[in-house]
């Protein structure tokens, strides 16, 4: 037994939080030892590097904060030399800074996707076959389109088809898992996914289907993948209601998780029939490690979790992105997201400056319509995990009716049932 290195002993706490975000402290300081049956360490000194690594709340907040953490070994060059990731405190958690001066207008960089859930309007024209199932770009017909891998008389016929074939090979990240002809059980689980408008759902399915597929023959790219994605901000689902349950005055609907968590289930690890599981045979010759697969599936701390991290990173369109993922929040932006390519690369993102930044100056977008009022962005960042107080929010508060009002009492000016309903659609079900 004996005592692990600080360093040692932050990057293991920082791992297990990102993996366990909703754990308190004795829990996370249990799965350590756990883990870990060499080191001694007291529950004193876990608690006193969780806190100063900004990976617990304090006690006196009323929100739930979410966690982050840097990734380790990031390229930010290869999509712009302009910025540079850094962790601020437990409370902000990561952002993106300037190390060069940035002009109004200027484009600074542009992303493709780690994952693609897209809204549901082009997913309905991808399963038309007007869409590219890959980027969601509409269909030329240029002649270079090509369908789905699999055979077309299967009885679960799938209507992917690909802008060409370089969105086909694209498309071998994730495609096979959630093609219904070559996986029938995901059929249930993205008609499911559509019926409930529940964005959050399909792109966790699209991250597992990454996960498992790069398992069978990529161990690097899973390595950085898993790294890149217990980076993201965090927050259960349940600590993410509980954020807004002054404001909505209900309760989520549990049932619709469970319902989500059995589908997803059934789709990667268990289909129904004999006819989908041998299929997924076929598909999955390597599974994943029993301590992955809990990770990602295990209810609480792994499922409602990972739906949670969906919810705080998903771009509005739909897109989990890498670099976009540091964005932190103002209501008086100086970045927009914009998608300036929509006949040919829909789902790449393009960064610009809306006005001149700095060098040392944060980068900072809007995560939710900034022409609304003071009590109505407030209300909606609190899915987030804070009260927003930049400069235009500390201004405007000073004019506000701000005292919180009694549970599910309305604030001013706030309708709660277009709230409730923004805050299911797209971005999860509550």
């Amino acid at each position: 037994m004996a005592s692990p290195a600080e360093e040692d002993l932050k990057k293991a706490l920082s791992d297990l939080k990102s993996q366990n975000p909703s754990l308190g402290i004795p829990k996370i300081h249990a799965l350590l030892l756990a883990s870990h049956p060499d080191w001694t360490v007291s529950e004193k000194r876990t608690r006193k590097i969780l806190q100063s690594q900004g990976l617990v709340q304090s006690g006196q907040s009323s929100i739930i904060v979410p966690t982050s953490r840097l990734i380790s070994g990031l390229d930010v060059k290869k999509w712009t030399t302009k910025v540079e990731p850094r962790y601020f405190d437990k409370r902000r958690g990561k952002g993106l800074v300037a190390v060069e001066p940035i002009s109004e207008g200027e484009l600074i960089w542009k992303e493709d996707p780690l994952v693609l859930a897209p809204e549901w309007d082009y997913f309905d024209k991808q399963v038309r076959g007007v869409a590219c199932w890959h980027c969601s770009t509409p269909l030329q017909h240029t002649g270079l389109e090509v369908p789905c891998r699999a055979d077309g008389s299967s009885a679960n016929y799938c209507p992917a088809r690909f802008c060409n074939r370089l969105c086909l090979v694209r498309s071998d990240k994730t495609h096979a898992l959630l093609c219904p002809a070559q996986n029938p059980a995901s059929s249930k689980l993205l008609r499911y996914a559509r019926d409930k408008q529940w964005l959050a759902l399909y792109a966790y399915a699209q991250v597992i289907a990454r996960f498992i597929l790069e398992n069978q023959n990529d161990a690097a790219a899973l390595k950085e993948d898993l790294e890149v994605v217990r980076s993201f901000a965090q927050i259960g689902m349940e600590e993410r209601f509980r954020n807004s349950a002054a404001v909505l005055g209900q309760e989520p609907d549990r049932e619709a998780w469970k319902r989500g968590h059995e589908l997803l289930v059934q789709t990667f690890f268990d289909p129904p029939t004999a006819d989908g599981k041998k299929k997924l045979k076929k598909i999955i010759r390597k599974p994943l490690s029993p301590e992955l697969e809990k990770e990602l599936l295990d209810y609480d701390t792994g499922f409602l979790s990972g739906i949670g991290l969906m919810n705080l990173n998903l771009e509005n369109h739909g897109g989990l992105y890498v670099l976009h993922s540091h964005m932190n929040h103002s209501c008086q932006p100086n970045v927009s997201v914009r998608h300036l390519d929509p006949r040919t690369a829909l789902s790449r993102i393009f960064m610009v400056a809306k006005t001149d930044i700095a060098p040392g100056e944060e980068l900072v977008v809007s995560y939710v319509d900034p022409n609304m009022s003071y009590n109505r962005r407030q209300a909606e960042l609190r899915q987030w995990g804070f009260n927003c107080t930049c400069p235009r929010c500390l201004e405007q508060a000073k004019d506000a009716k701000v005292a919180a009002p009694a549970h599910g009492e309305a604030r001013e000016g706030l309708d709660i049932g277009e709230l409730e309903r923004e805050l299911k659609l797209g971005l999860g079900v509550m």
